[in-house]
C-alpha cells in the first residue's frame, strides 16, 4: 500500500462514515487470562466514546511505511487454502458474527503476542465502497465497482492509573480516587486485505507496529505465517554493522558523510517529486555511491556478500531506515558530537603529532554551556601579535 492509499481507508475510518456496526473486544490480564470478552454497538455508544474507539483504530494505520507499516505478502498457496488465511478470510466473510471463529483468533493472539501487563485486543470489520477516480484524481461517490471489506485489529497496552486527589463538585472538595484502567495508543494491529491500487487484495496484509525495535516473530507467524521482516532499528544497525566490518580501515567520515548526504538527497528529492510509491534503496545504489569515495573492489565485492547475506539477495530496503536524514552525529567514549546533517561539512578529522582529532570549523559563534566564547589564537599570543 501506498500512503495515499493508507490515507484514504485512515479517513473513512469514523463513526460516521464506517460501516462498522459493532465493535469486538477482549480484555487479557497480564497472565493471559481473558477478562472480558464484549460486543459494542457503535450507534448505542455515546459519541465521545465511539470517537474514542475508532481513534485507535485510525492509529494503527499511522506512521511511516516501511518503520511501523508494513506489507506482508502470502503465497499462493497460502491463499489457496493455509489455515491462517483461511481464518481470516472467514472471519472477513461473517463479518465477525462467528463467535467461535472470534474465540479462536483472540486466542491466537493472546498465546503469541509478546506485551508486558494487560492489554485490549480490538476487532472492526468494514465496508467501504471505494469512489471512483478519474485521471484528475477527484473522487466520486456516484460513481463505484468496488466494495472493500476488510477487517482492522488493534491491540493496546492498557495501564493502570494511580490513584490521586480529584475534586468532586458536589462537596466542593477534593477526595481520594479509585485506581483506573487505562487503553494506552496501538502497539500493534493490522488491516486484511490489503487495499492496493485502491482495490481488495487477499495476498496481502498491512501489519502496525508502535515499536520499530522490536520483532513479534511469534505473533506474525501465528496470524500470518510469513517471513517476519527485520525491524526497521534493527536494519539500521546492521547497515552500519556491514559498512564498518566490509569497508574496514577504508571507513572514513568521507565515506560515511556521502553515504549519509547521497541517500538523505534521494530521500529529499523523492519527496519533492511527490510520487505516490515509497522510495526504496538497493543494494547496487549503496556501491555506487561508495564508488565515488574510491572504496577499493575488495571492500566492495565483501559488502556486496555481507549485504546479501543480512538482508537476503538484492534485496530493497526503505532508506530511513538505514539512515536517520535528519540527524548526524559523531560519538567516542568520552564525547558526543551533534551536527546539523545539512553542515556535517564542517567537520574533519586529522591526525597530529600521531594523535587522531576531530575538527569542527567554529569561526560563527559558539556557546559552552548557554555561555558565549571566543576562541583566542595561542600561537599569536605566543608571539605577542
Amino acid at each position: 500500500m501506498i500512503d495515499k492509499e493508507i490515507g484514504e481507508i485512515r479517513r473513512h475510518l469514523r463513526r460516521d462514515r464506517s460501516a462498522i456496526t459493532h465493535l469486538y473486544g477482549c480484555y487479557v490480564n497480564d497472565n493471559k487470562e481473558i477478562i472480558a470478552s464484549f460486543r459494542q454497538s457503535t450507534a448505542l455508544m455515546p459519541e465521545n466514546e465511539s470517537n474514542k474507539y475508532f481513534a485507535l483504530l485510525r492509529r494503527t494505520l499511522s506512521g511511516g511505511l516501511g518503520r511501523n507499516l508494513i506489507d506482508l505478502s502470502f503465497k499462493t498457496s497460502q491463499v489457496a487454502g493455509s489455515p491462517e488465511h483461511k481464518l481470516l478470510m472467514d472471519l472477513r466473510e461473517c463479518k465477525l458474527q462467528d463467535e467461535e471463529l472470534l474465540a479462536t483468533f483472540f486466542q491466537k493472539i493472546i498465546d503469541s503476542v509478546v506485551l508486558e501487563g494487560s492489554y485490549l485486543i480490538l476487532l472492526g470489520c468494514d465496508s467501504y465502497d471505494v469512489p471512483f477516480k478519474g485521471k484528475d484524481d477527484i473522487a466520486s461517490r456516484d460513481q463505484s465497482d468496488e466494495v472493500y471489506t476488510y477487517l482492522i485489529c488493534t491491540i493496546c497496552p492498557v495501564k493502570q492509573t494511580k490513584a490521586n486527589l480529584h475534586y468532586v463538585p458536589e462537596e466542593k472538595l477534593f477526595h481520594d480516587g479509585a485506581m483506573n484502567q487505562m487503553v494506552s495508543s496501538p502497539a500493534l494491529g493490522f488491516l486484511f486485505p490489503a487495499f492496493n491500487d485502491r482495490a481488495t487484495d487477499i495476498y496481502s496484509a498491512l501489519y502496525y507496529t508502535h515499536d520499530i525495535s522490536v520483532s513479534q516473530d511469534t505473533l506474525i507467524e501465528a496470524l500470518f505465517n510469513v517471513p517476519v521482516p527485520q525491524p526497521a532499528a534493527e536494519q539500521k544497525k546492521t547497515f552500519e554493522t556491514l559498512l564498518t566490518t566490509s569497508l574496514g580501515e577504508e571507513c572514513s567520515l568521507d565515506v560515511v558523510q556521502t553515504v549519509h548526504d547521497q541517500i538523505s538527497q534521494r530521500i529529499e528529492l523523492h519527496k519533492e517529486a511527490k510520487v505516490p510509491e515509497p522510495l526504496l534503496i538497493g543494494k547496487e545504489e549503496v556501491k555506487e555511491v561508495l564508488a565515488s569515495c574510491h572504496v577499493s573492489d575488495a571492500a566492495m565485492a565483501k559488502f556486496s556478500v555481507s549485504y546479501d547475506e543480512a538482508f537476503g539477495f538484492e534485496a530493497d530496503l526503505h532508506p530511513k531506515n538505514i539512515i536517520d536524514n535528519k540527524h548526524f552525529e559523531l560519538k567516542t567514549p568520552d564525547v558526543v558530537i551533534k551536527v546539523d546533517p545539512a553542515r556535517s561539512d564542517l567537520i574533519e578529522t586529522r591526525v597530529i603529532g600521531g594523535v587522531k582529532y576531530i575538527m569542527i570549523c567554529a569561526d560563527e559563534d559558539v556557546e559552552v554551556n548557554g555561555v558565549s566564547i571566543s576562541i583566542q589564537d595561542k600561537e599569536k599570543e605566543a608571539a605577542g601579535v
